[in-house]
């Protein structure tokens, strides 16, 4: 156990971390390097160039003519991802903290430090893209010290392109990191930090041994679940699994044992031998919170089952997904889904489109409020359309979050501005290290939720990266803002909004809504109502056929009489006909500006 160490990467997003991933895999000879990314395998990632999941793998190395088993977690950077980031940090002893040596160190990366440092993890700091030529390394390494306290000469210097540094990466890692602590002879008493579905094997489970030893063969039981299985094959993680007769205490491997069912299988649970039980689970993990709520539902309404179906294994693999099933009526059935960020949801979209084929419509994204009515009692509400009667509701609280943005301070203003037209609040503002600025907002999560982060790459010309964690919640002045069509509200276009904002919403709501809805037979009225007062209208004007065009000549009374007949024509047909709201409406919501 004592050459086994097990570690994790951790970074803002783009600063190189599986590049850097793919330089130590190829100096261990762990796999052939053919294309760039080898860990990003699935298409989305690739495409994107982020990492979305985090992956495991297991490399040997030989240092002092001692062989070592380094076990590397390659994890994702963008902030919707943070949950990923804290299971690779529960199943390691340290982690190489990468800074980008053009950019410096951004919001992501302290927070993840943060993380890791609440862990007791061993932190090896690592500046990347030193082969750049706008590099600032003495810099970067200036910031570094001030927020890890270290050494200067413990920082590495190193670049994944040219492969600079990596020796030295991979001797601090046998050096600095401690081994994995536990007892081989105590019972088997493992962490499950991942799972994915094989549509051959069932559900295969990633863990990592912290005290026992496990074979194939063993009976095991899941604690939380209290389900018992026997494993038919456990093994560890190479580009792809090998199996192998027994782990022991420290490895970090796989379990088959063929569970068909998704939710048996609980990230974060513990598995231990059935014959030799362990006393109790490991703790460590925090439940993942939704941040974001939007309801998704399928576009032919037979697909329901296969919809759900398919969030359960998407599921699997995103631990962090939460749905409930939901009715809507201009939609019908579907499911209320809970992510992490709206980045999380464009992915998730993505992911049901490509690896279910899935085809879904989307509502408006929204957080969650409580609801205090006249009695005293209070109420979740995830969706506008949950919402109790005005006259029932004493006052309504909003999730506030607290916000870190870390940016040059030629980019100060335009960003004070648009937190402010956020209904944000600066709680504190200070200088890092030459130009460079953190800003800490007080700011309400609904208002993030749209388009704050698109907005804030571009007024920053992508120089300022954000970072946040829930902050409570706080009374606020909401109201429900409905679209009407014709008279008939359309439930999955309500919002929740400020009162301050709530007509000028409308108003622009309706003019998009305007562009969008394809011409019919008869006047459509767009209307946005705040309860029972209508706050802005537009109209679709009707088609109509000039039935007067064999009208040449003689009195006007006969044109007025073919008009007339028209008219009543078109009345019955508006009282028959429905509006068809098409998918872009419900994103164009999202796009307002």
């Amino acid at each position: 156990m004592k050459n086994i160490r097990n570690f994790c990467i951790i970074a803002h997003i783009d600063h190189g971390k599986s590049t850097l991933a793919d330089r130590l895999l190829e100096y261990t000879n762990t796999v052939k390097i053919t294309e760039g990314q080898m860990l990003d395998d699935m298409d989305l990632e690739r495409e994107r160039g982020i990492t979305i999941k985090s992956h495991a793998i297991q490399m040997e190395y030989t240092y002092n003519n001692e062989k070592y088993i380094l076990n590397l977690i390659d994890t994702p950077g963008h902030v919707d991802f943070s949950y990923e980031v804290s299971r690779s940090i529960a199943a390691c002893e340290g982690a190489l903290l990468v800074v980008d040596a053009t950019q410096g160190v951004q919001a992501q990366t302290i927070s993840n430090l943060y993380m890791a440092i609440d862990h007791d993890l061993e932190i090896i700091p690592v500046i990347n893209k030193c082969d750049m030529a706008n590099a600032m390394p003495e810099e970067v390494e200036d910031e570094i010290v001030d927020l890890l306290g270290c050494k200067r000469e413990e920082i590495i210097r190193a670049s994944g392109r040219t492969g600079q540094g990596v020796e030295d990466i991979l001797k601090a890692v046998v050096e600095r990191i401690p081994h994995p602590e536990g007892d081989e002879d105590a019972p088997l008493q493992a962490l499950i930090f991942d799972s994915v579905f094989n549509s051959f094997r069932g559900i295969i489970a990633y863990f990592k041994i912290v005290n026992g030893s496990i074979r194939s063969g063993d009976k095991v039981a899941f604690i939380n679940t209290g389900k018992e299985y026997t494993a038919d094959e456990v093994g560890v993680l190479k580009m792809e699994m090998c199996p192998r007769k027994e782990l022991h205490c420290g490895d970090v491997g796989y379990i088959v044992s063929g569970i068909k069912t998704a939710t048996e299988v609980k990230v974060g649970d513990t598995i231990t031998r059935v014959d030799r039980p362990c006393d109790k689970a490991i703790s460590g993990f925090e439940e993942v919170k939704p941040m974001v709520f939007a309801g998704l539902y399928p576009i032919e309404t037979e697909d329901f089952e296969n919809l759900r179906a398919s969030l359960e294994k998407l599921q699997l693999n995103d631990a962090s997904l939460t749905f409930q099933p939901e009715s809507s009526v201009a939609l019908g059935f579907g499911f209320r889904c809970g992510f992490l960020g709206l980045l999380h949801m464009e992915i998730v979209q993505e992911r049901l489109d490509r690896e279910f084929n899935m085809d879904v419509i989307t509502t408006v994204p929204n957080v969650s409020y409580l609801v205090y009515d006249k009695q005293g009692g209070v109420k979740e509400v995830h969706n506008p359309a949950g919402m109790p009667d005005v006259t029932l509701i004493d006052h309504i609280e909003e999730p506030y979050i607290k916000a870190s943005i870390i940016t040059t301070s030629n980019f100060i203003g335009p960003i004070m501005t648009l937190c402010l037209g956020k209904r944000g609040e600066l709680l504190k503002q200070e200088y890092i290290s030459g130009n460079r600025v953190e800003l800490q907002y007080s700011l309400p999560l609904g208002e993030i939720v749209i388009d704050f982060y698109d907005k804030l790459k571009s007024i920053s010309k992508g120089y300022a990266s954000f970072d946040y964690h829930q902050d409570g919640f706080r009374p606020s002045k909401l109201v429900k803002l409905d679209i009407l069509l014709n008279g008939e509200p359309v439930d999955a276009l309500s919002t929740l909004t400020h009162i301050d904002n709530a007509v000028d919403f409308g108003r622009r709501m309706c003019e998009k809504l305007k562009e969008l809805l394809p011409r019919q037979q008869f006047d459509i009225a767009i209307q946005a109502a705040i309860g029972a007062k209508i706050i802005a209208r537009e109209t679709v004007k009707q088609l109509r056929k000039d039935v007067t065009a064999k009208c040449y000549g003689g009195d006007v009374s006969r044109k007025r009489k073919l008009l007339e007949k028209q008219k009543k024509g078109k009345k019955r047909m508006k009282q028959i006909g429905n509006v068809e709201v098409p998918q872009k409406a419900f994103l164009a919501v999202l796009k307002l500006d």
